[in-house]
């Protein structure tokens, strides 16, 4: 019914203008001729007027619902790639010093000849017989009752009056109460002429060792 009556309106709105191109066309021509005003006298009486109504607009039609957006989940990017490069070693030049001539050693100047002596030197001297020092009656009663034998060698320290001093075994019979005995009776028994050294008496030492043997 709305779109019948808007065809309508555009027929009578047509009509209107035609008639108002018309009556210029007339107007113009009643001019030129001399009959304008009788023309429009005329025109005046005849002419109808049309009341010419706008159009209402039509009526704006809802726009459909946007669709809903999706969310889309944002792109992440993989984190770029990152190549660590090692520079290359760095290799240092370093001059070699030319070879040194040999440091040929100097002959050492040849020691001084000792002095000569400022008195009679000699080494300590025992006195009396070494055999004296030990004899049967020092033998360890256990190792005579086990029937026990052997040689121990020994050294002592000889004092300026020519005791002695210290007494150490230097090789052993193998027993020790053969060993003990020895010492024990050289230290109780001998005696010495003193070393001399540039006329002086000094201290010396004297080696030797005794032989254990059970008599048959």
């Amino acid at each position: 019914m709305a779109y019948a009556d808007q065809d309508g309106m555009s027929t009578n709105r047509l009509v209107s203008v035609v008639i108002v191109l018309l009556l210029h066309a007339f107007l113009g021509y009643a001019l030129v001729t001399g009959l304008a005003y009788d023309a429009v006298t005329i025109i005046k009486e005849k002419m109808t007027v049309v009341d010419v109504k706008e159009e209402e607009p039509p009526e704006e039609e809802e726009p459909p619902p946007e669709p809903e957006k999706q969310i889309e989940p944002p792109v992440v990017s993989p984190p770029p790639l990152v190549q660590t490069v090692t520079p290359p070693p760095t290799i240092r030049t370093v001059a070699t010093p030319p070879p040194s001539a040999p440091i040929v050693p100097t002959a050492a100047p040849p020691a001084p000849p000792p002095p000569a002596p400022a008195g009679p030197t000699s080494e300590a001297k025992p006195r009396g017989n070494p055999g004296n020092w030990a004899n049967t009656n020092d033998y360890p009663s256990r190792a005579l009752q086990q029937e026990r034998e052997g040689t121990t060698s020994f050294r002592v320290t000889i004092g300026v009056d020519g005791r002695v001093v210290d007494c150490t075994v230097t090789q052993s019979s193998g027993h020790d109460d053969l060993d003990a005995a020895t010492c024990s009776n050289v230290k109780r028994r001998a005696r010495f002429e003193p070393a001399v050294r540039n006329g002086e008496k000094v201290q010396g030492s004297y080696a030797n060792r005794v032989r254990w043997q059970i008599p048959k």
